[in-house]
């Protein structure tokens, strides 16, 4: 069984990259934070997440019936670990934005402008 990237996975570099192309290049990678976000901008408190479709339960409640039990229970605490570390993230004052795969793959746009949004309205 091939090993799941715990870093530098595909669609972290599609919006690095992005990011990068946008003159945003003030971000850490992979710091030691609730859930080890993505992509931290330090600077405005912003943490970025860039969750796999299947992983953390894009639409779960669409397709969990089709799964196994093991699978069931293992996205479901994806899910459940998930919010537990956006509720620690945001105590000690990070905003926090996840884009899906998905997203990131066709709106990469959207997700760029997102994230200037967040940074711009963070700016002390």
């Amino acid at each position: 069984m091939a090993s799941i990237k715990g870093r530098d996975t595909t669609i972290e570099l599609i919006l690095r990259r992005a990011l990068w192309k946008e003159g945003l290049r003030g971000y850490r990678v992979n710091m030691k934070l609730p859930g080890k976000p993505d992509i931290v901008f330090t600077k405005y408190q912003v943490a970025i997440f860039c969750d796999g479709d299947f992983w953390h339960g894009k639409n779960f409640e669409d397709w969990c019936s089709r799964l196994t039990p093991y699978w069931l229970e293992k996205i479901q605490k994806n899910i459940a670990r998930d919010k537990k570390n956006d509720i620690l993230l945001e105590e000690q004052g990070w905003h926090i934005l996840h884009f899906w795969e998905s997203q990131i793959n066709s709106e990469i746009t959207y997700c760029i402008s997102r994230i200037k949004k967040e940074l711009v309205q963070n700016m002390n």
